[in-house]
């Protein structure tokens, strides 16, 4: 029995010069970058909160979150707000480009050693043309706070 094949949309972003993808259903919105309030003893990736449209917004950076170098935010740096269940989270970028179609036939298991990311948090690699994008569990990684 053949499995079926059907596609997702992703919102592709960009850190250092890697693609990520996150599932478009996950994704609320993108905001430019926006004053964040720290918070104090938080953990060492999350930056601090924001206020949108009176709602309080815990921020994540992903160059931390991932043990990345520290990038320059610049006009193109965004907040890709995403949701969880009941959990609304605003997650750094240095630029979100596109939203993309990939189909699951195009989509592999991430390999052992990929990237600087924990492999924890990648739900696999997505291949559109001759690009390679790492796709995230955005569950994964607003729910588990190892790292």
């Amino acid at each position: 029995m053949e499995a079926s094949i059907f596609t997702k949309q992703f919102v592709i972003f960009k850190l250092d010069n890697e693609e990520y993808g996150i599932d478009i259903l996950r994704v609320k919105e993108i905001k430019e970058m926006m004053s964040i309030t720290r918070i104090p003893k938080a953990a060492h990736y999350v930056r601090g909160v924001i206020n949108l449209r009176g709602e309080v917004i815990p921020v994540i950076d992903l160059r931390k979150r991932f043990n990345l170098d520290e990038g320059n935010e610049d006009d193109n740096t965004r907040i890709i707000i995403v949701s969880v269940d009941d959990i609304v989270v605003g997650l750094i970028a240095d630029y979100s480009s596109e939203v993309v179609e990939i189909s699951s036939n195009a989509i592999e298991e991430a390999p052992d050693g990929a990237g600087t990311v924990d492999r924890n948090y990648i739900s696999g690699i997505g291949k559109v043309g001759e690009r390679l994008i790492i796709l995230l569990d955005v569950v994964k990684l607003i729910t588990n706070p190892a790292a």
